[in-house]
């Protein structure tokens, strides 16, 4: 879980440290999205894992458990993308101009 994101982390602060972003303005926001993802993806993990043992084998109602926390950890990856836009856009629409 945290090789992926560490992943994602380096682009993201490379690109503010070259737009100029402030810290006050990208980084408090960065580290919030950041943690929301890593807590959706260990919630995700810890109910699959305990689906998992309470019922071995497949159960539709199970199955549906797992595809909502998986859905969770969608809707957090997306308001992290949000984040970024929000963050970078002004910064390189400035640039195109």
């Amino acid at each position: 879980m945290l090789g992926s994101t560490r992943a994602q982390r380096w682009p993201v602060v490379t690109t503010g440290c070259s737009f100029h972003v402030p810290a006050a303005e990208g980084g408090a926001g960065f580290v919030l999205a950041i943690m929301a993802v890593w807590t959706a993806e260990a919630l995700n993990t810890g109910l699959r894992v305990l689906a998992d043992v309470a019922s071995p084998e497949f159960h539709p109602l199970v199955q549906h458990s797992k595809d909502v926390a998986a859905g969770a950890v969608l809707i957090s990856a997306i308001g992290f993308g949000d984040h970024r836009l929000l963050v970078f856009g002004p910064h390189v629409l400035r640039l195109m101009r």
